[in-house]
């Protein structure tokens, strides 16, 4: 197993991790309504791929 030699500073931890921060999440537009939502996710009116897919409180 690895062992390390020196413990690494705060400072060489942060540049280390530099690279992992978030970035802006991928939107999608959904085809039949034109809103915008995050992929993989139910737009805000209920459609996902172009279907319907789940009742809105409005539509009941």
């Amino acid at each position: 197993m690895a062992v390390q030699q020196n413990k690494k500073s705060p400072s060489k931890r942060g540049m280390h991790r530099a690279h992992q921060h978030l970035g802006q999440p991928p939107m999608a537009l959904e085809p039949t309504t034109g809103e915008v939502h995050l992929r993989h996710h139910i737009s805000p009116t209920g459609y996902y791929r172009g279907r319907k897919v789940v009742k809105t409180k409005s539509e009941e």
